[in-house]
């Protein structure tokens, strides 16, 4: 028996010393570290270049289909360029979305020589599950919070003034909320790393559950661009949401 666990235990460690090793490591200068992130920048600016000007020659489409949680309103160019810098706008949000793939396999090629294998594994789950919540945030902003916004400001003064905006000013609103609110939903695979690599434990992530309670109150007003306690609460609802969800994977991961 004692042979036994001396052999288990041997086992054990050189599992760990495996996953621990960085495969393929090769000595490089501090010179050839910053010329390779100056090129994988260059590389990643050449695709959000490409992915805004391909955005912007299909850009009318896009204005349209973001103008749909907006029934009924009526759209104003108050100054002259109005549109046309909205359509830049529009673009250069929708051509970092299409790049952002490239943009993460550049940043990947970046870190992967300084990781370990036990970091590697990583990456896969952290990869699809971060672009997975990134889009469903994205479409939980334009089908439940952007709605829910402009309709309480349609509804509030409905029967005093007649709905016309700028369209600046709800192109701002509108991707704003988006993008945030996609930033907003990669909660879960920030506690999912921390729980892999023994930072923190679901037990200290569920024990301060009182000031998350408080914080996602606090996120959901900062990252909302309007003022109306609606579209708040329902982004601090799908924080927590996020955060007792992620709370969960960490838990049946065992940690």
């Amino acid at each position: 028996m004692p042979s036994n666990n001396s052999d288990t235990s041997v086992a054990e460690q050189e599992t760990d010393t495996y996953l621990d090793e960085l495969p393929g490591e090769v000595e490089m200068s501090l010179f050839d570290h910053l010329e390779e992130l100056r090129m994988r920048i260059f590389y990643a600016a050449i695709a959000v270049v490409i992915g805004i000007i391909a955005c912007f020659i299909v850009v009318k489409p896009l204005v349209r289909i973001l103008e749909v949680p907006a029934h009924g309103v009526k759209f104003l160019q108050l100054a002259p360029g109005e549109f046309f810098f909205v359509s830049i706008k529009v673009a250069g949000y929708s051509g970092i979305l299409i790049a952002s793939p490239f943009i993460l396999y550049q940043l990947i090629q970046f870190v992967l020589p300084g990781l370990t294998r036990k970091e590697r594994r990583l990456l896969a789950p952290v990869v699809f599950g971060s672009s997975i919540l990134f889009f469903a945030g994205l479409g939980f902003a334009y089908i439940a919070l952007i709605p829910a916004a402009l309709n309480f400001f349609i509804n509030y003064g409905a029967d005093v003034v007649e709905q016309s905006w700028s369209i600046d000013r709800y192109f701002e609103f509108v991707l704003l909320l988006m993008f945030s609110t996609g930033l907003a939903f990669q909660i879960p695979v920030i506690q999912l790393i921390l729980g892999f690599l023994g930072i923190v434990s679901s037990r200290q992530m569920f024990a301060g559950w009182r000031y998350i309670v408080l914080g996602a109150v606090v996120l959901g007003a900062i990252l909302t661009p309007s003022t109306d306690p609606l579209t708040q609460s329902l982004l601090a609802g799908a924080v927590l949401g996020l955060y007792f969800g992620g709370v969960g994977m960490v838990k049946l991961i065992g940690k």
